[in-house]
């Protein structure tokens, strides 16, 4: 008679984490939230259509709740942006209030405020991230899309930073048909002041959908640009927002997935809740955090984020061999360039968008337009009391969606 041994019990197969993903999780992995619209500047291809404040902005307590809430919802990273949001009056106190409650905060500045007395005091801390916009590595280039004297103003606010002995403040780069060509030269910029260089995506949303057409990279281009990372990927980040580009062959780092509403989403100044930071539109909004619950309830239980989360048959693209690299490709760019949902990207780079783009399109408008003709002088200044954070907050959650996380695919 032989004996029969049992076989320990197999765990069931987790399977890829971008298929984990794809089904939305507890809490965003990164958030962006606008504290305010009112800016400086009047940048052409501004996703919120930025200049003035709205009047029903966030208060500072509201802001402070909506915190406790990230904090009690261990969201490892809040990316902080506007407008500019170094002009709210109380921006330096939200940024202590968020660090020292385990939030961490990266904020977007085109480096109005960066004085040397304010680099000094951001030097001091591990905890603030702060990444300097720039659309340009050269003036002419830069002033052409951000506005007279936008590059000198933000070279100014990095030599403050490095001069402090900042650590690795981020250039960010909104890569456009004029600027493709400067890579090399905002990869040398960056490493000048000891800076790294992140480079995103142009979106047709906000005031980007009138200059689209004009600005985004050429198919040509757009090889250029796919060659480059793969060549300095390594060293430069872009928060997966060329992971259509992966079509071309070899995937890029990172998340290879439209993350909206299932690990990222944007909240607005005034409590809006929207699916994606790209996508400021009625059709992709999810919420408001102090009519409808709170942020939390927002994103478990929304009906939009609920469907985003759903899986996908893929529509026209799921016959495409390129299907699994690029899954159809940005949702806010076929919104806002009038093609269809379940359609291929306007940039696809098989070239299945192109045609779509030559025929007849109804293309969305923006639901909220903050622009105005001159840009404002904001010059209130950072209040005496405000010091660097002395808690330090999870890091998790830097740029890439997957950091801290392994077996991605």
């Amino acid at each position: 008679m032989t004996s029969t041994l049992s076989r320990p019990a197999q765990p069931a197969p987790v399977g890829r984490l971008v298929d984990q993903f794809e089904r939305g999780l507890d809490a965003p992995i990164c958030l962006t939230w606008e504290l305010t619209y009112a800016c400086n500047l009047a940048c052409v291809h501004c996703l919120s259509s930025s200049g003035k404040r709205d009047p029903r902005e966030l208060s500072t307590q509201q802001c402070k709740a909506i915190i406790d809430e990230l904090q009690r919802m261990q969201v490892f990273y809040v990316n902080i942006g506007g407008g500019e949001p170094t002009v709210r009056s109380d921006f330096w106190e939200l940024v202590d209030y968020a660090t020292s409650h385990q939030v961490g905060v990266k904020f977007s500045t085109n480096g109005l405020r960066i004085t040397p007395d304010v680099a000094q005091r951001l030097a001091a801390s591990d905890y603030v991230d702060v990444q300097i916009s720039l659309d340009g590595a050269t003036a002419e280039v830069n002033d052409a899309v951000r506005g007279p004297g936008s590059f000198d103003m933000a070279v100014r606010a990095l030599e403050n930073l490095h001069e402090a002995g900042f650590q690795d403040a981020k250039i960010s780069v909104v890569v456009t048909r004029e600027n493709v060509s400067q890579l090399d030269e905002f990869k040398a910029l960056a490493d000048r002041y000891g800076a790294t260089l992140r480079i995103t995506r142009l979106r047709p949303s906000g005031r980007g959908a009138d200059v689209w057409d004009d600005l985004h990279p050429l198919p040509s281009q757009q090889r250029e640009l796919y060659d480059w990372l793969v060549a300095n990927g390594n060293g430069v980040l872009t928060g997966d927002s060329f992971f259509h580009l992966s079509a071309y062959g070899e995937a890029l780092p990172g998340l290879n997935l439209c993350g909206a509403g299932r690990v990222v989403c944007l909240i607005d100044p005034v409590g809006d809740v929207y699916a994606c930071p790209f996508a400021i539109h009625e059709n992709f909004l999810a919420g408001n955090i102090l009519s409808d619950g709170g942020f939390a309830e927002i994103w478990k239980n929304s009906d939009l984020f609920t469907q985003l989360r759903e899986p996908t048959g893929g529509g026209a693209c799921a016959s495409c061999n390129h299907y699994d690299a690029c899954r159809g490709g940005c949702m806010a760019a076929k919104f806002f360039t009038g093609l269809p949902m379940d359609g291929p990207d306007p940039e696809c780079v098989q070239g299945h968008g192109e045609h779509l783009l030559a025929g007849e399109r109804d293309k969305p408008t923006a639901n909220k337009d903050h622009s105005r003709g001159i840009p404002l002088t904001l010059m209130t200044r950072v209040p005496d009391s405000w010091q660097p954070p002395t808690a330090a907050p999870s890091k998790a959650c830097d740029e890439n969606p997957l950091a801290g996380f392994t077996g991605a695919r």
